[in-house]
């Protein structure tokens, strides 16, 4: 992962009256990611972006995208934002709102109508006439996307981008954001599955604090558990291997049935388990069918850092 910071927080705070809905935040999203930004509804996750695109001030403390200390009103340059409940007029064709979008957004207009057609091209609207009032629900997600794309932004983000969408509207929107290869996207969602497929980096939000960021595969060597589990041809070979771990103190066995065992640790890594565990099947001659060690999905490590 790149060291340099696309978005960075310094005590980010957002109170409402008697309620604290960012709660003294330090982000750090690395650049070039595609970060997940993620948490239960009210957790602070919309509040957070408004506050990072300039649309609503903090309480206190400060944020730098692309290393630049930026503020509310300002009117940041550098970034795409498409909001959780996009809104457009329905009497435009797509190329007409990105037109009056680049307008506001002071877009140089030699090069523009090349620019239009190709965000419509890459959100596979290129050629749609028809009105905006007419176009699905993924249609229009997808149309948002080019909006948020206008201005060339560094750091995009995508509020809910994926929800209330059919599963082929859903793969449509996910295979734009995925080809979003100039830009650092900030995905909020609540679809965690869409989250692992894409996302190389996350962030875990919850009553307006941050539990955790870290990278993909980072967050899911944090989690990982020292277990295993070994399945056999037959029910002779699992007996074998019981009489073959005997002698090996660090791992506990346990049967799960005739041709599957479980195995853990609380002295080693995964990584131990399984060289132990193949050395004494090659020195005992014993074939396996299958051998799994533990990886944690998203859902997992979710459900375990909000839980706590």
């Amino acid at each position: 992962m790149n060291d340099v910071l696309a978005v960075e927080t310094f005590g980010l705070t957002k109170e409402y009256k008697s309620t604290l809905a960012v709660d003294h935040i330090d982000l750090k999203v690395p650049l070039g990611s595609i970060c997940g930004f993620l948490g239960k509804n009210g957790a602070g996750k919309t509040t957070t972006i408004k506050m990072l695109t300039g649309l609503k001030p903090p309480t206190s403390g400060e944020f730098a995208i692309m290393g630049n200390k930026e503020c509310f009103g300002k009117g940041i340059k550098t970034v795409g934002y498409l909001p959780d409940v996009p809104d457009f007029y329905g009497y435009m064709i797509g190329e007409e709102f990105l037109r009056l979008c680049a307008r506001l957004c002071h877009v140089p207009g030699d090069k523009l109508e090349d620019h239009i057609q190709s965000l419509l091209k890459q959100v596979g609207l290129h050629g749609v006439k028809n009105k905006i009032s007419n176009y699905s629900r993924g249609m229009r997600q997808r149309l948002g996307i080019a909006q948020a794309l206008i201005n060339n932004p560094k750091v995009v983000f995508l509020d809910e981008p994926i929800s209330a969408l059919d599963p082929m509207g859903r793969r449509d929107v996910m295979d734009v954001i995925k080809g979003l290869k100039d830009s650092t996207v900030i995905l909020s969602t609540h679809i965690l599955s869409d989250v692992e497929s894409i996302c190389d980096y996350v962030i875990i939000i919850d009553k307006g604090k941050i539990l955790i960021q870290n990278s993909m595969e980072g967050l899911k060597e944090q989690f990982a558990k020292s277990t295993a589990k070994i399945t056999f041809y037959e029910e002779a070979q699992g007996i074998k291997f019981e009489e073959a771990m005997k002698d090996v103190e660090k791992i506990a066995i346990e049967k799960v049935n005739p041709l599957q065992f479980s195995m853990r640790s609380d002295h080693v890594e995964s990584v131990e388990i399984s060289r132990i565990t193949i050395s004494t099947l090659a020195n005992a001659d014993i074939p396996i069918k299958n051998f799994d060690v533990n990886v944690p999905s998203l859902e997992d490590i979710f459900y375990e850092v909000v839980g706590k």
